[in-house]
């Protein structure tokens, strides 16, 4: 089993930036992709990011690449979403996501979840 716990949410204006932080505990953190999801009131579950879990690789859907960046510590048991240039459309609650190293990172099937933390982005 792999716990996760975000922070790092609030409350910020168009342009402005975040970092959520996701800190994991249980089994090895190191050996297991990790990901960002967001899911808005109404919408349907969105993946946002993830790192492979050597941290060699990452992914990003168009709505976010080129503003959002994933990083993990591996050493920390961290993993973190820089979030720049933020629209109000990035309004949503934010899930970290832990995936099984036999899965593809890059693809939105992830095991364990976090309990997410709000972000809101007034204009």
């Amino acid at each position: 089993q792999v716990q996760l716990v975000e922070s790092g949410g609030g409350s910020v204006q168009a342009g402005g930036s975040l970092r959520l932080s996701c800190a994991a505990s249980g089994r090895i953190f190191s050996s297991y992709h990790m990901g960002w999801f967001r899911q808005a009131p109404g919408k349907e579950r969105e993946f946002v990011a993830a790192v492979r879990w050597s941290g060699g690789n990452t992914y990003y859907p168009d709505s976010v690449k080129g503003r959002f960046i994933i990083s993990r510590d591996n050493a920390n048991n961290t993993v973190y979403l820089q979030m720049n240039s933020l629209k109000p459309e990035d309004t949503a609650l934010y899930y970290c996501a832990a995936a099984k190293p036999y899965r593809n990172y890059a693809a939105p099937a992830y095991d364990y979840w976090g309990q997410g933390t709000q972000v809101t982005v007034s204009s």
